[in-house]
C-alpha cells in the first residue's frame, strides 16, 4: 500500500508517488496493489491496483477484504468492466466478421461510456439498469436516441460479454440478465394488399417491412426480363427459394447442380458473402441450420444454365454465380442499391431485397408447404422462428383458417348421429 496524488510536474505528467506535498499526510489518497489469481485456465496472476482510499486504514481493510474473498471476487476484481469488455472481443475467435464489428461497435459507444470504469466484482444490475434507463429517455453518447430494438441487441452483447465471465470463473451472476427494457414491438412483414397500396399511392405511407403479392413478384420478373436486366436470375432465386442476401451472392458454380435428371437442379448453402469496413469477405453460413440443399424449379434451373453459359462465352473466371460482369463476385452492398433502382423502375410499390425473402417463405405457405418444409428452406435453427415470422402473413391462409372452422360448425347438424341410433 502506498500514497499518491495527481499533482503534475512542469512537464504536465503526473507526480504520483514522487509528490513532495505527500509529507503531509493530509495529501494524496491511498492505493493498494496486489497480485491475484487470472481466468480459470489462463494460468496467470492479474496486478491488481486500486486507489482513492482517504486513509491507510481505509486502504487495509480494502486489502484484507480482497484477500480473504473467495477465489471468484478475486479474479473479478482484477478487471473493470471496460478491460473485460476489450478481452472478451480479443479472445472469442468464433464469431463472424459483421457480429464482431457490431460487438466492438456497442462496446466502444455506449457500453465504455456508461460502465467502463467500474471494476467488475462491483458491477450491479441497478448500475446496468441505470444504463438502459438513460439510454432509453435521453440521447446516446453519439448524439442520437437509440430504438428499443437497438436496447435489445445493446442488453444481448452485454449478456454474452458476461457470461464469459462467468465461464471464465469471474463472477457468479450476471448483472445484465434482469432487465426492465422498453416495450420492443415486433416488426412483423405486411402484404401489400390493395388497400395498402392504395394508402402508399395517396400518402407515402409504408409499413416498415413489405411483402409483394404473388402477382407483385410476378409483375417485377416480367419487367426485368423485359428491360434485359443481368441480375434476373438473382431476384428469382431470392424471390422463389429465399436466400439471404449473402448467401446468393456468395453461391459458386461448384454449389449449383443444374442436372439432377428430373429437369430440377439444387444450390447447396456453403458459404456467404458480408459487407466489412468497405470490403467482401467470405463467411461461413448464419447458423449451422443455414448450411443446406435447396430444389430449384424448372423455370428457374434454366435460367441459371443460361447465365453459365453466357459466363463461359465471357472468357473470364465464372467461379461466382452472380458477378459484377467482369467475373468478380457481386458484393450483397451492390446488390441492394441494383435492387432498389430495379423495384423504382417496375413502379412497384417498394420492398427491401430482403423482403423478398419474406416473400418467398409465404410464396411457399400459400402454396401448401408446411412450417417444418420451410423452416428448412429458410435454414431456421427451429421451427419456432419459422413460425413466429412468417405463420401469420399471408391472408389467405387466415382465410383457409376461417372458411374451415366455419364449415365444422356449420354442418354440424348433417354430421350429428340421432340419440336413437346410439341405442343400438
Amino acid at each position: 500500500m502506498y500514497r499518491r496524488c495527481g499533482c503534475r510536474g512542469p512537464d504536465g505528467r503526473q507526480l504520483g508517488r514522487h509528490c513532495p506535498d505527500l509529507r503531509d499526510e493530509r495529501h494524496g489518497t491511498w492505493t493498494l496493489d496486489l497480485r491475484i489469481p487470472g481466468p480459470v485456465g489462463a494460468g496467470k496472476a492479474r496486478r491488481l491496483r486500486r486507489g482513492g482510499y482517504a486513509t491507510r486504514a481505509q486502504a487495509d481493510r480494502a486489502r484484507k477484504n480482497l484477500l480473504s474473498a473467495p477465489t471468484r471476487r478475486q479474479r473479478a476484481a482484477a478487471w473493470t468492466t471496460s478491460s473485460w469488455l476489450h478481452h472478451w472481443l480479443e479472445a472469442e475467435q468464433r464469431w463472424r466478421d459483421t457480429t464482431r464489428r457490431s460487438y466492438a461497435s456497442h462496446v466502444v459507444h455506449y457500453l465504455e461510456p456508461y460502465l467502463g470504469r467500474v471494476p467488475l466484482d462491483e458491477l450491479a444490475t441497478w448500475q446496468v439498469q441505470a444504463m438502459f434507463d438513460d439510454l432509453a429517455r435521453n440521447p446516446s453518447p453519439s448524439g442520437h436516441m437509440l430504438a428499443p430494438a437497438t436496447l435489445v441487441r445493446l442488453q444481448a452483447t452485454l449478456r454474452a460479454s458476461l457470461n464469459a465471465a462467468l465461464r471464465a470463473g469471474i463472477l457468479e451472476t450476471n448483472p445484465a440478465r434482469w432487465l426492465r427494457l422498453p416495450p420492443h414491438p415486433h416488426i412483423r412483414a405486411e402484404i401489400w394488399t390493395p388497400g395498402r397500396v392504395a394508402v402508399w399511392q395517396a400518402t407515402g405511407a409504408r409499413p416498415a417491412a413489405e411483402v409483394w403479392t404473388p402477382e407483385h413478384l410476378a409483375q417485377f420478373l416480367e419487367n426485368r426480363a423485359a428491360v434485359g436486366d443481368p441480375l434476373l436470375p438473382l431476384w428469382r432465386v431470392i424471390g422463389l427459394r429465399g436466400l439471404r442476401r449473402g448467401e446468393a451472392c456468395g453461391l459458386r458454380w461448384e454449389d449449383v447442380d443444374l442436372d439432377d435428371g428430373t429437369g430440377h437442379g439444387t444450390i447447396r448453402i456453403v458459404q456467404a458473402l458480408v459487407d466489412v469496413a468497405g470490403r467482401s469477405v467470405v463467411a461461413p453460413p448464419k447458423t449451422a441450420a443455414s448450411r443446406r440443399l435447396i430444389t430449384l424449379d424448372a423455370v428457374t434451373t434454366r435460367c441459371l444454365s443460361r447465365l453459365r453459359e453466357g459466363a463461359r462465352d465471357a472468357h473470364y473466371d465464372h467461379r461466382y454465380v452472380f458477378t459484377d460482369g467482369d467475373g468478380r463476385p457481386l458484393r450483397p452492398e451492390r446488390a441492394t442499391r441494383a435492387f432498389h433502382k430495379a423495384v423504382e423502375e417496375s413502379g412497384l410499390p417498394p420492398v427491401r431485397l430482403h423482403d423478398l425473402r419474406h416473400g418467398a417463405a409465404n410464396l411457399a405457405l400459400a402454396a401448401g408447404a408446411d412450417l417444418k418444409t420451410l423452416q428448412e428452406l429458410l435454414g431456421h435453427s427451429t421451427i419456432i422462428t419459422t413460425a413466429d415470422i412468417y405463420a401469420h402473413v399471408l391472408p389467405v391462409l387466415h382465410s383457409r383458417a376461417a372458411d374451415a372452422v366455419a364449415e365444422l360448425v356449420d354442418n354440424a347438424d348433417r354430421r350429428r348421429i340421432p340419440l336413437n341410433d346410439l341405442s343400438m
